[in-house]
């Protein structure tokens, strides 16, 4: 991913936050010789080696996870809020833009079975369920509820590489920063949740 230096964010603290308050992203391979993205839940976690990795899993039909074993290495893309950028809020005349959080990450893959894939299954259920009124748990569900475990793949992404574009108004002066910020504030949840962005890395 193409990141202007002005917004590269290499806090990983940071990052690794945003990527489990944004854990829906896209898993991309090549399958067939061509790119092919599952948009699913891939959920920070730590393996049993110490190393970070996503827990994931897609459905057996989709043929994405044929490829894993032949072809490791994958991308998993994850966004945050994002914003039209208006040039009529700037002190002096310039083109408009747009302000987002964006995270890509590469990484190798293994597939997971068993145990494993159950534990990843009740992490992620237990992680969705704990403000639900009436909460479900993985180990309570009936033999034939679970049997349809078979129809998914899990697996494991060992990290290699983190790349966070943090695009903020950066590169405004302190007044277009003002400006920018109090119209945001204005509109729809993903231009306020922008402009709270600006305030903290101002």
């Amino acid at each position: 991913m193409y990141i202007p230096h002005h917004y590269r964010n290499e806090n990983l603290a940071e990052v690794k936050d945003f990527l489990s308050h944004n854990s829906f992203g896209i898993l991309i391979n090549q399958v067939d010789g061509r790119p092919w993205g599952t948009h699913i839940p891939l959920e920070l976690d730590i393996a049993e080696n110490g190393k970070e990795v996503f827990m994931g899993h897609i459905a057996k039909a989709n043929p994405q996870w044929k490829n894993f074993e032949m072809e490791p290495e994958v991308l998993c893309i994850f966004n945050g809020p994002h914003s039209y950028v208006s040039s009529s809020w700037y002190k002096d005349e310039e083109v408009p833009t747009w302000n987002y959080i964006a995270v890509h990450v590469y990484g190798s893959l293994k597939i997971i079975e068993g145990d494993e894939l159950m534990m990843h299954l009740k992490k992620l259920v237990d992680k969705y369920e704990v403000d639900s009124k009436e909460p479900i748990a993985v180990e309570k569900l009936s033999p034939k509820t679970l049997s349809q475990v078979r129809g998914v793949v899990g697996f494991q992404i060992e990290i290699k590489e983190i790349m966070a574009a943090y695009k903020l108004s950066q590169t405004r002066e302190e007044d277009d920063h003002r400006r920018i910020i109090k119209e945001l504030e204005k509109k729809d949840p993903a231009s306020k949740a922008i402009a709270n962005a600006m305030k903290k890395d101002n």
